[in-house]
């Protein structure tokens, strides 16, 4: 039997972010269209080539984007809503005014971009399509063909990779003022589909990666595999090509029943995070349909226990002997993962190196179980070293303190309950706050400026003393308040300058950590993160916030000023996790220490505390019957956090960029004071989820979106507060953007709060004479 060796996708930015760097350019005007796709041309020939020289069989082709591969393959669709025809869509300024929205006042041009949402349980964010009820599909781009076409000439076997028809549209929402449900329009997108897959079957292609993911949900059976059906069926008209079906991030269920039976020529398996699948799979998947083993975690950072999958490789393949081959994958894309360790080397210590894989590394290991699977004996030394790591991180004294360990179990009941009900805690902070009706804030941080990175730079190169860049953190901090309060906002925040991320902030400062110098991973768009490394056991050695949150307070005479926390599950789901003890009690210790946190913050005269959760809802499982026991968890250890405050002390919690209708119950069990939540990208939904769910605490729906760089009309932000007011008791109702202000430019950041105070301001004059 041949065994073929690839992955289903590799990261895009480069090992140096070059990527952001060019696109980030094009927008600034520093860099041209022709410069930005050579660029990118050089950079996808540089990752073909690293890939090819671990030995892998093939190369995927089409998996890289300039922002986002949903946007892409709407793109190619011509899915471009009405608002964007207005602008030059031959090149990439359509595509980048839906990526993040354009504002140009000289040719009277003002558009929004798309709506973003996380890519299932993922950290890494999509552009959500707009399907209109008279929406005419063609095919606009043939980017992957392009893409296959340049793989070839240098050379190499190259896959196309695709988002498959049924999960575009099922990604897809209703355009404004539509009614058909997307999934209604695959007859007219399918023909679009078959068009470019003969272009590619015409160029050469072999196989084609169809990606389908949602295959990994709970499905409408009578809808999805009819829709899969008639899908597939069209797709094995195209004569000279075969399909891998590919789905990831979960366990297929339930749909491999009727998966295994379309027409396709091969089946990708999660085997990681869909390990329960193998039986079923190799009972149901036909002799003749390869299988794809997805036996390399794409979404950790471990080294792979090669041994254990090398046995499952070895069942799969001895229950296959006479069948079509097997492939060696990764269990989704590689684009979040870090490109590659190399630049860690003489960064973190060589026993924490022993332990990580990134992609590079991950490419290497898919090679190696693919070669032992035919001939163990020619890479004997390289299984004996990754046993001999694995046994070392299994061993080592720095993963498990005890103390942490027995302070989390002797944790009692009273630890999850604030001392008084919401309604009394209420009426205790009005009095504390002294707050106007509608009362204004942001999310947190205010612009990176360049002079604040090149500070942070000059800091940690040692050319600018403590002192100094404290100094300088200072000023940045009093300026800020400065212009907040001028600006009439209610309650202020500190800015954030001394932070790079709020996750990575926290993890500097917390035992069990550990930190890469280049281990960048995708967010969205250009914008890149630098996750974590939780090892060990978590605990908080000192305090984290609180010096820099009582000088912040002192620079306001009679403000409250927050102090800014990132809560536990956030923590967890932005950091690449442990994997030998459960992820809630891992959730669990995270927690302790931000609940000290917390208690320090208070004492330190702090009145008003932020603990944002922006990643709960990215953290709820994509199965339904796993909720309940998540949901479970990740309330609780967000109370264990923020429950040790007397009632005067008001606690804030923040939610950005999701469906919040599954979770909102699970949201009032939060039990916060105030949550601000994401809500100008998503059409007012969640005004739906409070028709039906109600919501009892005060709330901060956004006003505007902070990731676009247009700045938002009083008009605009006027007619979306007037509609909250509808459905949220006026004492009860927040103004504020949706998340916060780290990448945007000061002059309109400044103009677009300018508009959200006087926003505000109007409210509460109508407010007032209605009373009248």
């Amino acid at each position: 039997m041949s065994i073929k060796s690839t992955i289903l996708g590799f990261p895009r930015m480069g090992s140096d972010r070059q990527l952001k760097k060019l696109v980030e350019g094009f927008w600034a005007g520093k860099v041209t269209e022709a410069e930005l796709a050579e660029g990118s041309k050089s950079l996808r020939a540089e990752h073909w080539a690293l890939q090819k020289s671990y030995g892998l069989t093939e190369v995927p082709v089409g998996d890289f984007s300039y922002y986002d591969h949903v946007l892409d393959a709407a793109f190619a669709a011509g899915i471009i809503p009405e608002r964007y025809q207005q602008v030059d869509n031959s090149g990439t300024k359509a595509y980048f005014a839906m990526a993040r929205g354009l504002q140009n006042k000289s040719i009277g041009v003002d558009v929004p971009s798309l709506e973003m949402k996380k890519w299932f349980d993922t950290n890494y964010h999509y552009m959500v399509p707009e399907v209109a009820d008279n929406q005419q599909f063609t095919l606009h781009s043939t980017k992957v063909l392009d893409e296959f076409n340049e793989a070839k000439a240098l050379g190499y076997s190259a896959r196309p990779v695709i988002l498959g028809p049924v999960s575009l549209l099922a990604l897809s929402k209703t355009a404004k003022g539509s009614s058909s449900k997307p999934i209604s329009h695959l007859a007219a997108l399918i023909p679009v589909y078959t068009e470019l897959l003969g272009k590619l079957a015409a160029a050469g292609a072999e196989w084609v990666q169809v990606d389908e993911p949602v295959l990994a949900l709970d499905l409408d059976a009578a809808v999805y595999q009819q829709a899969f059906v008639q899908t597939y069926t069209e797709f094995a008209k195209v004569a000279g090509l075969k399909y891998l079906l590919t789905s990831y991030f979960d366990r297929l269920g339930d749909n491999l029943t009727w998966a295994a039976t379309l027409p396709v020529h091969g089946i990708h398996l999660d085997l990681v995070r869909g390990a329960a699948d193998l039986d079923a799979a190799l009972e149901l998947i036909p002799a003749d349909k390869v299988i794809s083993a997805g036996l390399i975690n794409g979404r950790n950072i471990w080294k792979a226990n090669l041994e254990k999958q090398l046995a499952v490789l070895a069942r799969i393949v001895d229950a296959r002997k006479s069948a079509a081959p097997v492939w060696v994958n990764s269990s989704c894309s590689l684009l979040h993962s870090p490109h590659s360790l190399k630049p860690e080397a003489g960064h973190l210590d060589e026993e924490t190196l022993s332990w990580l894989s990134f992609a590079e590394e991950k490419i290497e290991e898919i090679a190696i179980l693919a070669t032992a699977a035919v001939d163990a004996e020619s890479v004997k030394a390289q299984l004996q070293s990754n046993s001999a790591k694995a046994l070392s991180r299994a061993s080592s004294e720095r993963i498990t303190r005890p103390a942490v360990q027995q302070r989390l179990a002797s944790i009692t009941e009273s630890f999850y309950n604030r001392l008084a009900p919401f309604a009394d805690r209420q009426k205790a902070q009005r009095a504390a706050l002294s707050l106007p009706l509608f009362p204004t804030t942001t999310i947190g941080s205010f612009p990176q400026t360049a002079e604040v990175r090149r500070a942070r730079a000059q800091f940690r190169k040692g050319a600018l003393s403590q002192e100094d860049y404290q100094k300088f953190l200072d000023d940045e901090t009093r300026k800020c308040i400065e212009w907040q309060d001028e600006a009439g906002l209610d309650v202020l925040v500190h800015g954030e300058f001394e932070r790079t991320d709020m996750v990575e902030f926290f993890g500097e400062h917390l035992e069990g950590f550990t930190f890469t110098k280049k281990g960048w991973v995708q967010s969205y768009g250009s914008r890149c993160v630098k996750p974590p490394i939780i090892f060990g056991d978590v605990s908080r050695p000192h305090a984290m916030t609180v010096d820099v949150s009582r000088f912040a307070q002192s620079c306001s005479k009679n403000k409250p000023v927050k102090g800014m926390l990132t809560g536990p599950v956030t923590i967890l789901q932005w950091s690449f996790v442990r994997d030998d003890q459960p992820r809630s009690q891992t959730a669990g210790q995270i927690a302790l220490a931000i609940r000290d946190e917390v208690v320090d913050l208070e004492a330190a005269g702090i009145k008003v505390i932020q603990v944002d959760e922006p990643a709960i809802r990215e953290g709820l499982p994509l199965r339904k019957v796993d909720y309940e026991a998540y949901l479970k968890w990740s309330v609780e250890v967000f109370r264990l956090a923020t429950t040790g405050v007397k009632d005067e002390t008001q606690i804030h919690t923040h939610f950005c960029y999701s469906d919040f209708n599954e979770i909102f119950t699970a949201i009032k069990s939060l039990d916060a004071d105030v949550i601000t939540i994401e809500n100008s990208k998503s059409d007012l939904k969640l005004l739906g989820a409070l028709e039906v769910h109600g919501y009892a605490a005060e709330i901060g729906p956004g006003l505007y979106d902070i990731h676009s760089p247009r700045v938002p009309s009083v008009e605009e932000m006027a007619a979306r507060f007037d509609a909250l007011q509808k459905y949220i008791p006026a004492e009860n109702l927040w103004a504020n953007p949706d998340c916060g202000l780290k990448t945007r430019g000061w002059p309109e950041v400044k103009e677009s709060l300018t508009n959200l105070v006087a926003v505000a301001a109007s409210a509460r004059k109508a407010h007032a004479a209605s009373q009248a």
